[in-house]
Parts: structure tokens; C-alpha cells; sequence
């Protein structure tokens, strides 16, 4: 998902009106002893995502005006809004994997225990209040729907995000992939989630996946990937067939084909007492960084894949299908250092030390990153049309499928050891 204002659009197609925003902006309030004060001045709508760039979602950039009775300052405010898809093949496909739903309980429940658990276990001379690296959530519904007679409704999902675009935050270039500063930030970011995703579970002693049975369960998530898989590969195939030189490297993926379900299966499957709050579409596109001449911030977006799954999940698959080759070669290691730090600082800053209490170190980091890098690739097939047609993102795919079978990776025994 991409958070901009590109392009100005009629509204009229869709629910945002006065009382609509009104709403809204009374939930964000709702702090104020009468919320019924609040009076909009103007707004206005705009596409919030190139034509196509979204599947999951319809998304909408708005800009409010408004103001507080008594209070004689105007207030502005933007924000995203993301609906259902208005085309029925992409609605029905997004309600019945339930990635609404998802990202919503994400938002609404993950989001409110991470912050919870956050102010009662951070001890107040703490050296950093480990800031969620996501946008604000200021309304968020939703409704299955009902075919039942004689009122059948259909099904419901909004869901309203800060827009960060205005204070700063830009996309990152997916052709030419990211820098090592945005790389960074990326993994310092996804480490905090995780590290309180991590601390949460331990602390409070409550497996997550029945805290949170939403989460894309591994069955499901496999089947669903395993038919992206099929999709990819033969287009793999075709193109990789008119290349010289890669003969063994299609070999490869070819005999991994029969396996690619159990593989996928295999990987996604949650490891204790490492299993974690993963995103698992955690690549470029679903990023935002705000940067200055010295640091680089991250933000993450969309949210509809969330699982229980293993960390070095997230890991692999950033670094493999949105980093410059010459860059993830150089680099891994450091970027796991990075992580590793994060981590393991977050956790300790809530009370866990996942060395001593999890017997859990930076080497067994690396062997569970090396599994996950086979996983990784597999979902990146399953999207391999997207780099196909672009010279700069076949010249990465083909550096990332040479190295991954140099280093003996493309085997289905690697999702079993």
C-alpha cells in the first residue's frame, strides 16, 4: 500500500460525507466530555493508491478541516481510509481469506495489549519507550454480512489509519530496492514488534495463537501461497529457460516443485519459544521511511497477512526480495547484528533476557535465517511477475536464485532440518 495523494477524485462513490467524518472524528475524541462539540469546515477525498496498486483494499486520503466548540483554534487532520474492494471477485477473495478482519483485530486488539502490556512492564527510567513503528488507528469497523432472509446485508470494513505522508514519510523504490540506511531502519523496526510480541507471550504466560485465533493459521496461510506458488512458477520457468547458464538453478526448482506445499507448511509452522507476531508480507511496498541526512525511520503498512509465526520469517523475506544483491550479500550479517540487538534489548527493557531464560542466541538466529531465505523465495515466485518485464528486478531475481543454490538452499531437506 502506498499513502499518497496523487490524483484528485469525486467522493461520491463513496461513504465519506459530514456526519460519516463526524463520526470519526468523535471516536478520536473521545476524550472529550461532549464529543457532540465537534463540527466539520471542510474535507476533501483523494485516491489513496495508484489504479491497481492495491488489491486488498480500496484506499482513500482525507483531509479534514474542523473544529471544537469553545475552542477557537481550527484543527486538520489526515488520514487513510481502507474499504473493500468495490470490484465483487476482489471483495469476495478478501472476505473469505478474512484479510479485513484481520488487519482490523491487528489494529484493534494487537495494537491496544502491545501498548497495554508497553506502560505496565517498561520500568519509567527505561532508555527508550519502544515506539510502535505503525500508523495511528482512529476508527475501525466491521460487519460479516448476513444472507439470511429476509434482510440479507452485505459485509462491512472500514478501517481509518493516519495518512504519515504529510509528515514526512515517501515509498521506497521497489526497482531499484532499498538502501542499507532504509534497510536498517526496516529491521529496527520489525524488531520492536516482534521483541514485544515476544515479551508479551512470556510475561504474561498466554499463547498467543489463543489470545489471537484471527491470525492467519498456517494451514490456511500455506494454501493460499502454495496457489500463488503454482502461479509463479511455471512463469519462473519460461524465463529462466531463455537464459544461459542457469540450467542447474532450474533443475533445482523444479525438483523442489512437488514439495513447495510441505516446504511453505514446514517454515510458516510457529517454533517455540520463538514463535512471535510476524507481518509475513513484510517487503518494500509495504513500507514507509521518513529521512534526514544522518537516520532513517520506518513505518509499517498493511497488516492483513499478520500470523504466529517464526521472526527470522520477516527477515528473509525483506532482505530478499527488496535489498540490492550486492547489498544483502555484504550485509546480512550485520543487518542480523542489528536485529539480534534490537531484539534482545527490546525484550530486556520488558523483563525477558532471551539468551537465559529462552536459551535462545544470535547463532541459532542465523540457522533459523538460513531455513526462512527458502521460504522467502517461494512467496517471492508467487509474486514473480511483478520483477519480471523489469530489467533492474530480473538482474536481483537472477543474483538472489544463483546464490541461493550456490549456498546449497534450493533443497526441500533445508525446510526440515
Amino acid at each position: 500500500m502506498s499513502e499518497s495523494e496523487e490524483e484528485t477524485s469525486s467522493a461520491a462513490d463513496w461513504p465519506v460525507t459530514e456526519e460519516w467524518l463526524q463520526a470519526v472524528l468523535r471516536h478520536h475524541h473521545k476524550d472529550l466530555a461532549d464529543a457532540a462539540t465537534i463540527a466539520v469546515v471542510d474535507f476533501t477525498v483523494k485516491p489513496g493508491c495508484d489504479a491497481g496498486e492495491s488489491v486488498l483494499s480500496d484506499i482513500l486520503a482525507v483531509a479534514v478541516k474542523y473544529c471544537v466548540k469553545d475552542d477557537t483554534e481550527t484543527h486538520n487532520l489526515s488520514f487513510i481510509i481502507k474499504l473493500l474492494p468495490q470490484d465483487p471477485f476482489s471483495r469476495f477473495f478478501v472476505t473469505e481469506a478474512q484479510f479485513d478482519l484481520r488487519e482490523i483485530k491487528f489494529y484493534t486488539q494487537v495494537v491496544p495489549d502491545l501498548e497495554s502490556f508497553k506502560s505496565r512492564t517498561l520500568p519509567a527510567d527505561a532508555p527508550s519507550d519502544i515506539r510502535l513503528p505503525i500508523p495511528k488507528c482512529y476508527y475501525a469497523h466491521y460487519s460479516a454480512g448476513s444472507t439470511d432472509p429476509p434482510e440479507p446485508s452485505p459485509p462491512e470494513s472500514v478501517l481509518v489509519l493516519e495518512n504519515i505522508k504529510p509528515s514526512g514519510y515517501t515509498s521506497a523504490d521497489f526497482s531499484r530496492g532499498l538502501t542499507l540506511r532504509q534497510t536498517t531502519a526496516a529491521v529496527d523496526a520489525i524488531a520492536r514488534i516482534h521483541g514485544l510480541s515476544l515479551a508479551l507471550k512470556i510475561k504474561e504466560g498466554k499463547p498467543l495463537e489463543e489470545r489471537y485465533p484471527f491470525l492467519f493459521q498456517t494451514t490456511r496461510a500455506s494454501d493460499s501461497y502454495q496457489q500463488l506458488v503454482e502461479r509463479g512458477l511455471p512463469q519462473l520457468s519460461q524465463f529462466l529457460e531463455r537464459r544461459p547458464g542457469l540450467e542447474d538453478v532450474l533443475a533445482s526448482l523444479n525438483e523442489l516443485r512437488p514439495h513447495t506445499k510441505d516446504i511453505i507448511e514446514n517454515l510458516l509452522a510457529p517454533e517455540e519459544p520463538m514463535a512471535l507476531i510476524t507481518h509475513t508480507d513484510f517487503w518494500c511496498n509495504n513500507l514507509m521511511f521518513r529521512e534526514d541526512e544522518t537516520s532513517s525511520t520506518c513505518a509499517i503498512l498493511d497488516w492483513q497477512m499478520v500470523t504466529y509465526s517464526r521472526a527470522t520469517n520477516d527477515l528473509a523475506l525483506l532482505l530478499i526480495s527488496s535489498v540490492p544483491a550486492e547489498l544483502r550479500r555484504l550485509h546480512t550479517e550485520k543487518l542480523l547484528d542489528v536485529y539480534w540487538n534490537n531484539l534482545t534489548d527490546t525484550c530486556r527493557c520488558l523483563g525477558l533476557d532471551v539468551d537465559e531464560e529462552l536459551g535462545y542466541n544470535r547463532k541459532l538466529l542465523s540457522e533459523d535465517y538460513q531455513r526462512s531465505q527458502l521460504l522467502a523465495l517461494l512467496l517471492c515466485i508467487g509474486s514473480v511477475d511483478l520483477a519480471l518485464g523489469n530489467a533492474q528486478m530480473e538482474e536481483r531475481l537472477l543474483a538472489l536464485l544463483k546464490d541461493l543454490h550456490d549456498e546449497g538452499l534450493l533443497n526441500a531437506d533445508v525446510a526440515r532440518k
